[in-house]
């Protein structure tokens, strides 16, 4: 993925993996994390402000969406119903939120200040325009031709706008969009590789340092796709803003806060796209082998 601001780059950017799981091992797994003390109201605040339960059921539109690729590969094909059934219960929205939540605190526990801020910013007029405008386009580029047409724009942008070219790149760099997002997506597909060793019989069994050399032998296809993908979603998300509107969402990721929080939801995706992508790897494991997930 990739924040809505800070966290919808990153969360659309970790999509990049194949992502998926069974409901009942997800929800098994998850369940310490759900169920232990309350959460901090400031932290469930700011994932509010965040639109965080928005940004979860896109991407359980994206998941569904993307599952029918890897359905081809399947004994019963594209519209083999016990895998799809596993893809449609694992994208529980609540449950990941849950999920998000629970890891989204744990990294905010001893940051008050961070998270009144950043609350504070995204729940001002430019914070909440910007995570509209984010949402929408990661809507509007499931669209192949939205998504041509925004990677047109990106290309021209460098010669017609400079300037704007330069705030996209400044606000990169101060969310390490790139590195952050690189990382979760390899970490996601490792998860995928082990649960696939889990479920898919001897013959995925695989030495922890071959999982390893296989996920990394992937990593610049990885990064590449994931620059090709994020500077067209920013073109398209921020068209809309003004220079100053875009400078100052760049300033505030460049404070303290920001920075921090950034951090944080990183921290907090991994947790929620590790786990589906373990899971989807051992429902996948069975559906080759023709066994019911």
């Amino acid at each position: 993925m990739q924040a809505v601001g800070l966290g919808v780059a990153l969360a659309l950017a970790l999509l990049a993996v194949p992502q998926g799981a069974r409901a009942d091992l997800w929800r098994a797994e998850q369940a310490q994390l759900t169920e232990a003390a309350p959460l901090a109201q400031s932290v469930l605040d700011l994932s509010a402000a965040l639109n965080m339960a928005e940004v979860m059921a896109v991407l359980r539109e994206e998941g569904i969406a993307g599952s029918a690729d890897l359905a081809e590969d399947l004994p019963n094909g594209l519209r083999d119903p016990v895998w799809a059934g596993a893809v449609l219960q694992i994208y529980d929205v609540a449950q990941m939120e849950a999920v998000f939540n629970r890891a989204f605190a744990a990294q905010l526990e001893a940051e008050p200040e961070a998270v009144a801020a950043a609350t504070a910013f995204f729940r001002s007029e430019i914070g909440q325009r910007v995570l509209g405008l984010e949402l929408a386009a990661r809507r509007a580029l499931m669209d192949e031709a939205v998504e041509a047409a925004a990677a047109e724009a990106h290309r021209d942008l460098a010669v017609q706008n400079p300037k704007r070219q330069a705030l996209l790149d400044r606000f990169v760099a101060a969310n390490d969009l790139v590195e952050s997002n690189v990382m979760g997506a390899l970490n996601a597909n490792l998860a995928f590789l082990r649960g696939l060793a889990e479920g898919g019989g001897e013959d995925f069994v695989l030495p922890e340092a071959d999982m390893l050399a296989q996920v990394w032998s992937a990593e610049p296809e990885v990064r590449a796709e994931m620059t090709d993908w994020l500077f067209p979603f920013l073109t398209l998300a921020y068209q809309p803003l003004s220079d100053a509107e875009l400078t100052a969402y760049v300033e505030f990721s460049e404070t303290p806060a920001g920075q921090r929080v950034n951090a944080a939801m990183f921290q907090a995706f991994d947790a929620v796209f590790n786990g589906i992508s373990r899971d989807l790897g051992r429902a996948y494991g069975q559906a080759l082998q023709g066994n019911d997930i």
